[in-house]
This record gives structure tokens, C-alpha cells and sequence, in this order.
């Protein structure tokens, strides 16, 4: 994490967006993205001092996306995390200050971009540095991980860290079953351009979830685990042809289709004109499609911008791999 200085006691970090699943692999694989633009595509949560004589915490919730957000502070995840952090801090008998937190909700809900893991590790990574700063205390950082993905398990009622370690450490996540490890950093292809077409609807995690089967045929689970097993080997050996000929998602895509309109065409349009892969961002409604060449990948975006946005709020970003995850900013 990159660090500013500020002679105020005041902490602000950016959360970027992240590819959940990224086709091969559900709920095991995450990659951090960045507009090539320099558009802050995440969310940004700064930490202050509580104002003079004031005892309690408080939150502030601003930006875009704003009044998508429960009202209540209670009902924010921001403010659980704030709670989580302070039970910590409690458990080791560190002295807990109180705060102002303020939310600058850049990430549309419900977009398939990891939006609550944008908040999520916002607040508690914004909270380690500001106690870290002022406070001479900071948690390490698997221990902050294991907290960002406690609250996505709050939120989405299932331990998963495919959005939430990428946004927190940068580029190309794998999952493993180490609760020690948790997360691997693959060799990813930072050359490759994706471009990220968010919509303007929304669809929750949980319907995505719903519409899952609860069961896989013998062939289906054969073909995931060759295509992942294959995905990560040409990771390691930088063979991109080999990598996204396999990047097709078994598992969730063929169910989740029907949620997304003009999903489907639009997949197919990427494909035929020469995409290296496209697929269902997280659980959607973002589609995402990998370029070779920023000249393909603008003239993909413009079509996208025709042919697959649906409300005033849709968006349609080029981006590259973040290498550095959260990390803090000058506001």
C-alpha cells in the first residue's frame, strides 16, 4: 500500500473494482481492474478524528451511488466494519477512539463489480491506517483479510474472497483451502485490456446464487476442474492463447443468462469479432471482455455503449490489471 503524509489526522483509501469468479473460477478467483482512463472505479472511505468533545462515532455517506445505500447508519457495512474493527481492537486491549468515517459510494449496488467488497475493504483497510498513522497500532495484513472476508460473509451469507483479496491486495487472486493462506497471487496478463460494461440494473448476489442447481453432472465437474487446472498452469507459464481458450465458466454462466438482458447477444457479437474471452463479471449485470490491443478494446467499449447499457446510470470502462489493490489517496 502506497502511503500519503497529511499534517491533518485524517486517512483516506480507494477500493477498486474486481472481477469475481472471472468465468473459470467460481467463488476461487478475483482480479483487480483499473480504468486506463484514471477514473477512480471503486469506492473511497476517508477516517477523521471525531470532532472536539464528541464521544461517539459517526458515518457520512456521499457520492453517486449514494442514495442506493440503506439510510440508517446501522445498516451500513461501513459501519459494521467500524464495529468489527473496534471489537478487535478491544480483544487486544487497545484503546478504540472514535472516528467520523465518510463513504464516497463511487460503485453502483448489485453490479457484479464487487461493490460491497469495495466498501468493505475501504473502511477497514481506511481504519488500520489511520490507527497505524496516529494511533502507533495497526493489524497485519492477514488479519485485516480475514476481517474483509467475515463481512462479505455477513453480507452475502457465504465465506468467499474472490472480490473482497483482490480489492484488498491487487491483481490476480486464486483462492485456497489454507485458512492461513487464503490467497495466492497468480502471474496475470497485465499486456491484456478488459473492458467492463456495467448496465445501470441491478441483480443481487443472493438471486444470482438462487438460480444455481445444487447439484453438477460428473462431466461438468471435470470440465471446471480441467479448465481451472489449465487456466492456472498457462498463468505461470505466461501462455495467454492457452489461458483464455479455457475461459469458460460451466458452473454459473449457462443459469445465470436469463438474468442479464442482452447479455447473451452481446457475448456472442465480442466473441465473433475477435475477443480473447468475455464473461459475466461476479454475478452480473457487468459483462467483461479481454482485448489484446487498447484499439480493439475502445472500439468494443463504443459498441457496448450502443448495444448493452439500459438506463442512464450504465457505464462502460477500458481497463488493465491494479497491481496495488487499496490503496491510500490525497483528498
Amino acid at each position: 500500500m502506497s502511503v500519503s503524509t497529511s499534517s491533518s489526522e485524517k486517512v483516506s483509501v480507494f477500493a477498486p473494482a474486481s472481477i469475481g469468479n472471472l468465468s473459470v473460477g467460481f467463488d476461487v478467483l478475483g482480479l483487480a481492474v483499473k480504468p486506463i482512463d484514471g477514473t477512480l472505479l471503486g469506492d473511497v472511505v476517508t477516517v477523521k478524528a471525531a470532532l472536539e468533545n464528541a464521544e461517539q462515532d459517526s458515518l457520512v455517506v456521499v457520492g453517486a451511488f449514494a442514495d442506493k445505500l440503506p439510510k440508517a447508519k446501522e445498516d451500513n457495512i461501513v459501519w459494521s466494519c467500524l464495529q468489527l474493527f473496534n471489537q478487535a481492537l478491544i480483544a487486544l486491549n487497545k484503546t478504540v477512539v472514535p472516528v467520523q468515517m465518510i463513504l464516497d459510494k463511487k460503485m453502483p449496488v448489485g453490479s457484479g463489480l464487487g461493490s460491497s467488497a469495495c466498501s468493505v475493504v475501504a473502511a477497514l483497510v481506511g481504519l488500520n491506517a489511520y490507527y497505524a498513522k496516529y494511533k502507533s497500532f495497526s493489524f497485519d495484513e492477514k488479519t485485516l483479510l480475514k476481517m474483509t472476508g467475515q463481512m462479505e460473509a455477513q453480507i452475502s451469507g457465504s465465506l468467499h474472497y474472490d472480490n473482497v483479496a483482490p480489492c484488498y491486495l491487487g491483481g490476480l487472486q486464486l483462492m485456497v483451502p489454507d485458512s492461513e493462506v487464503i490467497s495466492r497471487l497468480l502471474p496475470g496478463f497485465n499486456d491484456c485490456y478488459y473492458v467492463m460494461a456495467y448496465p445501470g440494473i441491478e441483480v443481487s448476489t443472493k438471486a444470482a446464487r438462487d438460480v444455481l442447481p445444487t447439484s453438477y453432472s460428473r462431466a461438468d465437474v471435470i470440465n471446471y476442474g480441467q479448465n481451472l487446472a489449465t487456466f492456472v498452469d498457462a498463468c505461470h507459464r505466461q501462455d495467454k492463447s492457452q489461458a483464455f481458450s479455457v475461459l469458460t465458466d460451466v458452473v454459473a454462466e449457462p443459469y445465470r443468462t436469463n438474468l442479464l438482458p442482452k447479455y447473451q447477444q452481446a457475448h456472442d457479437y465480442l466473441m465473433a469479432q475477435g475477443a480473447l474471452a468475455a464473461g459475466i463479471s461476479g454475478s452480473g449485470p457487468t459483462l467483461f471482455c479481454i482485448c489484446d490491443n487498447e484499439q480493439q478494446a475502445q472500439g468494443f467499449a463504443l459498441w457496448l455503449k450502443e448495444n448493452y447499457l439500459q438506463t442512464a446510470l450504465g457505464f462502460v470502462h477500458v481497463c488493465q490489471v491494479d497491481d496495488a489493490g487499496a490503496v491510500e489517496i490525497k483528498m
